[in-house]
């Protein structure tokens, strides 16, 4: 894949599997780096931002949703609403940095928006769980640990 394509193939994966939406951007980002016609720095850098970016998404739907929760194209349902409401509640802001795992990272970023987590916070903590992970997997793709 040319080079801009495959890094914006890259964002657009990583930014959609960070919102509420399902994807998958570890593949893309596994099979980019096995490639090996892009710098492994970059794409992760790349798969990083738009990550981060799609749960600014998230945060910002959290944030509306007092006003927009009840509306049925709203994203998430008032149970996961709940559910990851309590969890953030009970956990804090460290939640966080569970951003990166499987279906709980995605709502506790919502739930970050609607507790009104300030977004200096959200976006330092978001940033190393979602940098983070990326890294891991590219260090584990390349057989650098």
């Amino acid at each position: 894949m040319p080079g801009f394509s495959a890094y914006t193939a890259l964002f657009l994966a990583a930014f959609v599997a960070a919102t509420l939406l399902p994807a998958q951007s570890e593949a893309v980002l596994v099979g980019l780096l096995l490639a090996g016609e892009q710098p492994a720095l970059a794409l992760v850098l790349v798969a990083g931002v738009g990550n981060v970016l799609g749960s600014l998404v998230n945060y910002a739907l959290g944030r509306a949703a007092l006003r927009f929760r009840d509306r049925r194209w709203f994203p998430a349902g008032p149970a996961a609403l709940e559910r990851a409401s309590r969890w953030y509640g009970r956990y804090g802001r460290w939640s966080l940095l569970l951003s990166w795992a499987p279906f709980i990272g995605d709502p506790l970023t919502v739930a970050a928006g609607v507790l009104r987590e300030p977004l200096w916070s959200f976006l330092l903590l978001v940033a190393l769980a979602k940098f983070g992970r990326y890294a891991a997997l590219a260090a584990v793709t390349l057989q650098l640990i």
